[in-house]
């Protein structure tokens, strides 16, 4: 009988042994049965129990409903001892059918225990029912119920490994695609200062953090010193109470993190913080500092070093794409500056007109491509002035028909030779070469075009060098006051000017103003 398992159990042999250093959590067990002397005998037989070192919680349930509602609430229950025979003849039958098929727990190892054979019979039982092990309570005495929750436990340890390993493979897979789709937005980013922001958005988008960043650069060859001193470590952005430290000093203790991650020239984990180290082939060392990162594990570390040479290749990329881009838009400024240096036009006007262009765009609405678009291809709206005579493009005086027909075939002169490009800043040099003295009523030249059959980028163009050149002194007048050049280009509105975008630019002119101080001639020369 049950009893007996009681009077066999090493409890009441009068041996005393050691108690041993519990080495994880407790296995918890659950006791299913009608019988309260069940729940105490199965306790007492199993009360020095351990398996790795871990030893056994008991939860008790008297009947099948009991044992639904703990299971619903409970996790991490290894195994159950189960009566067949409860509040009904089948409630332990029911009970185990319900954990399988409807809670879907296939984890628990589930041991039948029965008082009474045959109102379930052993083989219908084990062919029926997904359980583990079925005992007759007379059979069970101490040593078989030790060896079954021994064999049970060790089931449920190893189907624990499996299902962690799983899950480890489906999060790492999952933290790769995040790792995949931060990266991609950052491989799309066009300026530094966009990458910078976008980086520290993304980390903290793959790590599920809300943390303290800060973003900064240094060339590698100052890295190479054993101290870097603050002034060359340049903050790109930040976040948190980072976030205004553009214009401020590196703090001692974050310094010193860093310096530790420039001379190993790998990323580190100290303490909560996370130094990210990103070199790049072009000579410079993206450094990225996180606190408050005590809570990631070590999949998280995998996924950052993995994010990290990613970002070291979209930063290599950036770079590379921004040395192209500042190449040719230095080309196109210098062709730009020769055209207007042979005119005897102001020294700084190309790079005026770049600006106004730029900001023009921006206020109007247009994206930051676009804008940038303009930017760098406003510079050329004169390329074609290099094939006018310099007796027509030096004459101080009013031109006459003939040279004025002369002058207005540059549009034509500038856009032959810029239009069989296929590069964009090109092409839009082009239109805007060919386009850029069109008025809005249809009568500018040289095709006579109206309104939107102007392309707005000559449109643009055309309130820049306007607002330009009666703003600054040419060969042929003096410089205009401001109240004055205003006055004279609204009287242009609708007329020489498209309406809409000269009112943008009239209602926005301090920022246009200053771009003009900023870039005056007088500034050139000193």
């Amino acid at each position: 009988m049950l009893i007996d398992i009681a009077k066999k159990s090493p409890l009441f042999s009068g041996k005393k042994k050691a108690p041993e250093e519990s080495s994880g959590p407790a296995w918890k067990i659950l006791i299913v049965d009608d019988e309260p002397d069940v729940h105490t005998v199965t306790k007492l037989a199993l009360s020095r129990f351990k398996l790795d070192k871990r030893s056994l919680e008991f939860i008790n349930a008297y009947s099948g409903e009991e044992a639904k509602q703990i299971l619903s609430k409970e996790t991490n229950v290894a195994m159950a001892f189960v009566d067949v025979v409860m509040e009904s003849d089948h409630a332990g039958l029911e009970l185990v059918k319900w954990i399988r098929e409807e809670l879907k727990n296939s984890s628990i190892r589930l041991i039948l225990r029965t008082g009474q054979p045959g109102q379930a019979p052993e083989e219908d039982v084990i062919v029926n029912y997904d359980i583990n092990d079925y005992k007759a309570k007379a059979e069970l005495d101490s040593r078989k119920l030790v060896t079954s929750v021994y064999s049970a436990l060790r089931s449920y340890r190893d189907i624990m490994v499996i299902e962690e390993a799983r899950e480890n493979q489906i999060k790492h897979r999952k933290g790769l695609e995040r790792v995949v789709q931060a990266t991609s937005g950052l491989f799309e980013l066009r300026t530094l200062f966009n990458f910078a922001d976008g980086l520290l958005t993304q980390v903290a988008n793959l790590l599920n953090l809300d943390s303290e960043t800060l973003l900064l650069t240094c060339n590698a060859i100052d890295a190479m010193s054993e101290q870097v001193n603050t002034d060359e470590l340049h903050i790109l952005a930040g976040t948190g109470q980072f976030s205004s430290h553009h214009e401020k000093p590196v703090p001692d203790h974050i310094r010193k993190l860093l310096q530790s991650a420039l001379k190993q020239k790998r990323c580190l984990y100290e303490e909560d913080c996370f130094i990210g180290y990103f070199p790049a082939k072009s000579g410079w060392i993206n450094l990225l500092y996180m606190d408050g990162i005590s809570k990631i594990d070590d999949l998280d570390k995998k996924l950052i070093d993995i994010f990290a040479i990613n970002v070291g290749v979209a930063f290599e990329n950036l770079l590379l794409n921004k040395e192209l881009e500042d190449t040719q838009s230095e080309l196109i400024l210098r062709l730009g500056d020769v055209v207007e240096s042979r005119s005897k036009e102001a020294a700084n006007h190309v790079k005026r007109m770049a600006e106004y262009c730029y900001k023009l765009a921006l206020i109007s609405g247009m994206e930051e491509h676009e804008a940038d678009l303009i930017k760098h291809a406003s510079p050329m709206h004169d390329i074609g002035k290099i094939a006018t005579p310099d007796a027509v493009l030096l004459k101080p005086g009013k031109l006459n028909e003939e040279e004025w027909n002369v002058m207005k075939q540059h549009p034509a002169v500038g856009h032959q030779i810029l239009a069989n490009s296929e590069r964009p800043i090109l092409k839009a040099a082009s239109i805007i070469a060919l386009q850029h003295h069109e008025k809005f009523d249809g009568s500018g030249y040289p095709s006579g075009l109206r309104a939107n059959e102007i392309h707005v980028f000559a449109r643009i163009v055309a309130i820049a060098d306007v607002f330009d050149a009666l703003s600054h002194a040419r060969c042929y007048k003096p410089e205009w006051p401001l109240d004055e050049v205003l006055k004279a280009m609204e009287e242009g509105s609708g007329s020489h000017f498209d309406p809409e975008l000269l009112r943008h630019f009239i209602d926005n002119i301090e920022v246009f103003t200053k771009v003009k101080d900023e870039l005056s001639d007088e500034n050139l020369q000193s």
